[in-house]
């Protein structure tokens, strides 16, 4: 008799245990996919991989960065929106993949506020306007006149349709009277390429993804987009500065996994980013490219995405921008 209840106490148990997901109770069981919707090279790529050097430790896991640009990021948040919700993939989420792209593109892959959850916010970068270090362009009202003199032929290139540098142009055009060739890339990378071999004559790009070639003097910055100077480039003026007040766009990241990643690890992800954060060498390395740790809840990321998916779709809607 005790040899049957044992018996049938261990079954009900087993059967039980086979009720709830294995990573439950193991995760993380195996490495986990940071999918990120750029090339390498870039600032989104460079604050991911940094991330994910910490994360991995801390999580006893090892995290294999997955580069998956395209569409102005969609690409890749599209392969963790349809990703299984067991986190073994998640996303460097940026501005212009969770807040921009909805409103810019006729068609989605996938629904930012509904096929992703927030995880953790990471970092805020404004944009930088720069040129090549041998330039006649040697400051903002340089570049508007030229842009002036030669309407809808001065190029500018950004990190892909959609980002922050796109509309950061967009909204100077509009600001400042001109019209810009607009010169779309798949990631910070090549449009960095193009700029120094001449390709392009100007570049909006991420600070991350800007510094390494400031620090080489090898291109100069006419101005920063954001609403203050940032302590990186402290003798580099705003556009607000210059002429255009209340002149204010910055990208941001954050992780996002598939809807439906249970709680528990949502909570676990965001904790250990949380302390990552605010780590003083990861602080400070974060600080020296530019950028702003941004650490906060799950609650804080999702109504931050929200506010900026509004913001954004109402600058787009007004320029009448549409990607097909």
């Amino acid at each position: 008799m005790q040899r049957r209840h044992f018996l049938a106490a261990a079954s009900a148990a087993a059967t039980a245990a086979g009720t709830f997901p294995a990573f439950a109770q193991a995760w993380p069981a195996r490495p986990i996919r940071l999918v990120v919707p750029f090339p390498p090279g870039g600032g989104t790529d460079a604050t991911s991989r940094l991330v994910a050097e910490k994360l991995g430790p801390a999580l006893g896991a090892t995290i294999v960065i997955d580069n998956k640009p395209g569409a102005g990021g969609n690409v890749g948040l599209d392969v963790v929106a349809k990703a299984a919700a067991d986190g073994y993939t998640i996303g460097m989420g940026q501005a212009a993949n969770l807040a921009i792209n909805p409103s810019l593109y006729t068609k989605m892959p996938f629904d930012p506020l509904k096929d992703l959850v927030p995880i953790v916010s990471v970092s805020d970068q404004p944009v930088v306007l720069t040129v090549r270090a041998d330039s006649p362009l040697k400051s903002l009202a340089d570049f508007v006149a030229a842009a002036k003199a030669r309407p809808g032929r001065v190029g500018v290139a950004q990190a892909g349709n959609g980002t922050v540098g796109h509309l950061a142009g967009e909204l100077l055009e509009r600001r400042a009277g001109i019209s810009l060739l607009q010169v779309p890339y798949k990631g910070a990378g090549p449009a960095m390429t193009d700029l120094l071999g001449g390709q392009v004559e100007t570049y909006f790009g991420s600070t991350v993804s800007v510094m390494p070639q400031l620090a080489a003097g090898k291109i100069r910055a006419l101005a920063v987009s954001s609403s203050r100077r940032i302590s990186a480039l402290p003798n580099v003026p705003t556009v607000a500065e210059q002429g255009y007040a209340g002149f204010d766009a910055t990208t941001w990241l954050g992780l996002v996994g598939p809807a439906g990643l249970p709680a528990d690890i949502v909570a676990k992800l965001n904790a250990e980013t949380v302390k990552i954060l605010a780590r003083p060498d990861v602080r400070e390395k974060l600080v020296h490219e530019g950028s702003e740790p941004t650490p906060g809840t799950p609650q804080q990321f999702a109504a931050h995405i929200k506010a900026e998916h509004a913001k954004w779709g109402a600058l787009v809607r007004e320029a009448n921008i549409r990607i097909e």
